[in-house]
């Protein structure tokens, strides 16, 4: 029982703190990601039934929650510019990723599912692709596992780099949603680097989240291994919160303008939203990290560690140079 009370104490610390002290949001993701890895794995996450469950649909939540603090020709414009480099990010990680799993000897499966997993968004795109790939529970938990690692160490690496770098808010934004893999470690990364970083982190991110579908496509036909006489099947998946964020920021965008007499209040209740979403996203940090087990960490290979480190150190460094030397178009 007491573990369960401080648990759930630093879950609503994770909640309140920034909201009083705005300060905090600058350190708050990366703590919160940190504390609840260090928890679980050093005491154990007494709610890991219920977080596991739950750190998904929340996570989509608070992103909804951030549209209604958005512009939707904003969103689309930068989406739209992203989308191109995406396509980019994730030829050369799949490429990559199939040549260096080769030669480290990483199961095809897993060295799938840690490239799809580092190119497009970390685990809903491990999640999309392993049915098609028929893979193992055991090539899923490692693929997942190694990516996640890799985005707790990026939530705390990117903020720094950016601000050695003197990044912009636009250009910090732009580097985060193309250099780390999972939508939550952008959005806390980005987070914690500023609110204009924020609203481009989170775009961008989602736009290249919607590379799921092709992708998946992709393996379907030309990746999964098909037993004589079976015939291939795939079903689409897109992340059900994207469509409800571009609803959401479209609401905001155009309600002002058809009531006119209530558009400041529409503003100010988005703002509100957005800005409990901002802090409810620091809770689902937390819950993240407090679902990385012992066991989890276990099954950690070193193979597959070595695979995605040097897949996500080649892609986040490419990105960084791109956009520091402005190869990168980065509009807001």
């Amino acid at each position: 029982m007491f573990r369960k009370i401080v648990f759930a104490s630093l879950a609503a610390a994770f909640f309140i703190v920034p909201w009083l002290c705005p300060g905090a949001k600058d350190w708050a993701p990366g703590l919160a990601v940190l504390l609840g890895i260090v928890f679980s794995v050093t005491w154990g996450n007494p709610f890991s039934e219920y977080t596991s469950k739950i750190t998904s649909q929340l996570l989509g939540a608070t992103i909804v929650g951030m549209g209604f603090g958005m512009n939707l020709l904003d969103v689309l414009r930068a989406g739209a510019n992203g989308f191109f480099y995406t396509l980019i990010g994730i030829v050369l990680g799949i490429g990559l990723g199939t040549f260096f799993g080769k030669r480290l000897k990483v199961s095809r499966n897993a060295a799938y599912l840690v490239s799809v997993g580092t190119s497009i968004c970390g685990g809903s795109a491990i999640a999309a692709a392993a049915p098609v790939l028929k893979a193992k529970p055991h090539d899923i938990a490692i693929a997942s596992a190694t990516v996640f690692s890799l985005n707790a160490v990026a939530l705390w690496l990117f903020p720094v780099i950016g601000k050695a770098l003197d990044l912009g808010q636009v250009e910090f934004g732009y580097w985060a949603a193309l250099g780390i893999h999972d939508t939550s470690s952008v959005v806390g990364a980005s987070m914690a680097y500023g609110s204009e970083a924020l609203e481009i982190g989170t775009t961008v991110k989602l736009a290249r989240a919607l590379w799921i579908v092709p992708v998946t496509l992709f393996l379907s036909w030309f990746a999964a291994e098909k037993e004589e006489g079976e015939k291939r099947t795939f079903k689409l998946k897109v992340p059900w919160f994207i469509p409800w964020f571009i609803a959401a920021a479209a609401l905001v965008t155009w309600l002002p303008q058809l009531l006119p007499s209530t558009g400041n209040a529409v503003d100010a209740a988005g703002s509100f939203i957005k800005n409990v979403s901002k802090y409810l996203m620091i809770v689902t940090l937390f819950l993240i990290g407090a679902n990385l087990s012992r066991a989890k960490l276990k099954e950690l290979g070193l193979r597959p560690v070595l695979l995605g480190g040097l897949l996500w150190i080649i892609l986040a460094t490419l990105w960084c140079t791109a956009i520091y030397f402005h190869w990168v178009n980065c509009v807001k």
